[in-house]
């Protein structure tokens, strides 16, 4: 699965992408998130904060979506209007 990271979340965890091999048991949204924060501590601080979004193959995604068929996962910090 590529993982994309925008922002400061790229910020914080120097890196903007990264390719990872899912567990059988991540089957949503909030799934790959925990299993995220378990990676190590700076995954864990960022993905504890609740202060980003997330988009699956480009599409605003709410944490119970599934991830059924998609191959990309996108996390960004939430958008501001003006």
């Amino acid at each position: 699965m590529k993982i994309v990271y925008f922002a400061s979340l790229r910020e914080r965890l120097g890196l903007s992408e990264e390719e990872i091999s899912l567990p059988p048991e991540a089957r949503t949204v909030a799934d790959v998130i925990a299993f995220l924060a378990k990676r190590d501590e700076i995954y864990e601080d960022v993905f504890s904060s609740g202060i980003f979004r997330a988009a699956l193959d480009k599409q605003h995604a709410k944490p119970e979506t599934s991830i059924a068929g998609v191959r990309e996962i996108a996390f960004f910090p939430p958008m501001t209007g003006g």
